[in-house]
């Protein structure tokens, strides 16, 4: 099964302030938190996930997945299954995807930060 588009992500210096402004403006509901509020994700009444909000120290500088001032504040997150993880990092790669940090695996699944073939970010993400 290929790749399915998960959320929408914001980086933030304020996690729950940013995850607050959303929620009421969007009318969404907290789904989920790891890392004392470093990652939120909200959903919709269905209990649909709809933006993520992520934590990073310094929107200026480095995050934990890119380097430099021009960092984008929003980036796609599309999702596969554990088992099939690898493969998807490996077709992506092949239709021109580059990979900008080797993947990493973190209590909730695995992570790969990506861009698209004009150098716009996403992450693949295999949740357990």
């Amino acid at each position: 099964m290929p790749s399915m588009f998960d959320l929408v992500t914001v980086d933030a210096a304020d996690s729950e302030l940013v995850a607050g402004f959303w929620a009421a403006a969007l009318l969404l509901v907290e789904v989920q938190r790891e890392d004392n509020g470093r990652w939120i994700v909200l959903a919709d009444a269905t209990g649909m996930r709809r933006i993520g909000v992520q934590r990073i120290t310094d929107l200026g500088v480095a995050s934990a997945c890119w380097d430099g001032a021009d960092k984008p504040r929003l980036h796609l997150d599309v999702a596969c299954a554990p088992a099939e993880f690898d493969a998807e990092v490996e077709r992506l790669l092949l239709l021109g995807a580059i990979q900008l940090r080797l993947p990493r695996h973190e209590d909730y699944g695995a992570i790969a930060t990506m861009t698209d073939v004009e150098g716009n970010v996403f992450d693949l993400c295999a949740y357990h």
